[in-house]
């Protein structure tokens, strides 16, 4: 996905394979139908990349990593940074991809949910656990989350405000 703070264009992907694009939009009508609003690219203050992070409709924050190879799925060890800023964390994943790596101990299968999606729908084929951050830690996320959906959404409106506030 594009290492900006704003929403890139959606390749196209062939016909017969999914891109990340593709997994994304799946999990993203997913998610809505079940109160979870997401935003992609979200900027983790560890310094990495949220493919999608999100708040369900109790307040928790939803991190997906978007994997759509089995060498990116292989290849990425830092992964688990991110289970210090949310509530949830799924594998997104193309119906097409392996998902057996995902059931070994090295990608904690008790603390990590499994989404499959193409670019119109998803499923959850392992709900991801809850597990709590502390409050002051969510408090920080969410109000991140916030200001950068309402950056992007007044950036979109006018884009010479994308000069300003990060």
């Amino acid at each position: 996905m594009a290492d900006t703070d704003s929403p890139g264009v959606i390749p196209q992907s062939d016909p017969g394979s999914f891109a990340a694009p593709d997994v994304v939009r799946g999990i993203g009508r997913l998610f809505a139908r079940n109160d979870i609003w997401c935003l992609t690219e979200m900027p983790l203050r560890c310094g990495r990349r949220a493919d999608l992070m999100g708040i369900d409709a109790k307040g928790h924050v939803v991190i997906v990593e978007i994997k759509v190879s089995r060498a990116d799925l292989l290849g990425d060890g830092k992964w688990t940074d991110y289970l210090d800023y949310c509530d949830r964390f799924y594998w997104g994943l193309p119906p097409s991809l392996d998902r057996s790596p995902l059931e070994g101990e090295a990608f904690l299968p008790d603390k990590c949910g499994v989404i499959v999606a193409d670019g119109y729908d998803a499923e959850i084929l392992r709900p991801a656990p809850l597990r709590q951050l502390a409050a002051a830690r969510r408090k920080v996320e969410v109000e991140r989350l916030a200001r950068a959906s309402l950056r992007r959404l007044v950036n979109i409106g006018d884009t010479h405000t994308s000069q300003w506030g990060g």
